[in-house]
């Protein structure tokens, strides 16, 4: 072995898909339902940033990878885990999308301060907060399926997209 030679990817405990169809085509209904009236690039920032979280590498994977194909920069991806340092990459409306994700995704303090959630709520409608809102509930939803049936990252295309 050399010291080049990249680890074996794991294998997935289970496909949830073929497993729970339901509840699969449940998810992607809901998915498609929260992100109505949700800015895909800034949809796209906070699947990313949730995911990262929640350390599911399939849905960092698949959302950098949406993210890219849908025109987003390398530099803004990449900053993302960093953003509280790197908000120039951002517009006012993003960091707070990405601020509120962050809350409800971290409930370490059992709910979201009220300082993030009118900082959102400045930012947008309340239409559009109660489906960005949703759109972050279903990626956390997506996370916990990922990370706890082990999906394998590396191998989505954007072609190829599932939720």
């Amino acid at each position: 072995m050399t010291t080049n030679e990249r680890i074996p990817e794991h294998t997935p405990r289970l496909d949830m898909a073929a497993l729970a169809p339901d509840v699969y085509k449940a998810m992607v209904r809901l998915d498609a339902a929260a992100r109505q009236g949700v800015d895909p690039t800034l949809l796209e920032l906070v699947k990313i940033r949730a995911s990262q979280i929640n350390h599911c590498a399939f849905c960092v994977d698949m959302h950098s990878k949406d993210a890219l194909a849908k025109g987003e920069t390398v530099e803004r991806v990449i900053q993302l885990s960093a953003w509280e340092e790197s908000q120039h990459f951002y517009t006012r409306k993003e960091v707070a999308a990405i601020e509120l994700t962050e809350a409800i995704t971290v409930l370490t303090d059992g709910f979201v301060p009220d300082e993030v959630y009118e900082k959102a709520a400045e930012q947008f409608s309340e239409t559009e907060l109660a489906h960005l809102i949703s759109a972050i509930t279903v990626i956390n939803a997506w996370n916990r399926f990922g990370v706890s049936t082990r999906m394998v990252p590396g191998h989505y295309t954007p072609a190829a997209h599932q939720h």
